[in-house]
């Protein structure tokens, strides 16, 4: 979603409602390097000022949009009606997220929130977010302990537990993979002389 709306790209119309379309895994993985890359720039402190203009970074990100919808594969799931109920499971499910940064939430408790089954709660996350339930809370709980790190917390360790990453050497290996950096990096970053620490409270429940 942009703000304001992008037009004139080319870009599948959506019409009065929204539509979904799923492509190529090579497309995937260029989309999501590339956000990887600009959240990853966005989300540090830099000493370098201007390292990049917001402009270029919305180009960049453009581009990739178009590649992406340029590889539109067929799937039987995207031609499936959309349903009001389904959408209000998910955007109830992202407020709740949004609302509350300073806990994680695992699925059960998410959908006695709602009011919904965890399964329920699973197939809305994976039609309009496009992963699982679980990974889509896991990667929600990355996102918390990064703005945790960058705002200089007292250790990788202690801010890994609070957000229910018990096994440390696993959860390392996907913050890496997901940052491009080690949880101890960041973690150092925030605490140079002259760098901006991040606001724990802007949380990524979307």
């Amino acid at each position: 979603m942009f703000t304001p709306e992008i037009v004139d790209r080319g870009w599948p119309q959506a019409g009065l409602h929204f539509s979904i379309h799923e492509i190529s895994q090579r497309a995937q993985d260029r989309l999501r390097e590339v956000v990887r890359h600009i959240l990853l720039v966005t989300s540090q402190p830099t000493e370098d000022a201007p390292f990049a203009s917001g402009e270029s970074i919305k180009e960049t990100l453009l581009a990739a949009i178009d590649n992406a919808f340029a590889e539109i594969v067929p799937a039987k799931w995207t031609t499936r009606a959309n349903t009001t109920r389904q959408f209000k499971v998910f955007n109830d499910a992202r407020a709740i997220l949004a609302g509350d940064v300073a806990h994680p939430i695992y699925s059960g408790e998410l959908a006695r929130q709602i009011g919904v089954s965890v399964r329920t709660l699973h197939d809305a996350i994976q039609r309009y977010r496009g992963v699982s339930l679980h990974r889509y809370l896991r990667l929600r709980r990355l996102w918390l302990v990064r703005q945790q790190l960058l705002a200089g917390a007292p250790s990788v360790k202690t801010c890994a537990l609070a957000y229910g990453f018990w096994h440390l050497s696993d959860f390392s290996r996907s913050y890496r993979s997901q940052f491009g950096e080690a949880p101890s990096e960041t973690l150092a970053a925030s605490r140079r002389p002259g760098a901006t620490r991040a606001d724990p409270s802007r949380g990524h429940g979307s």
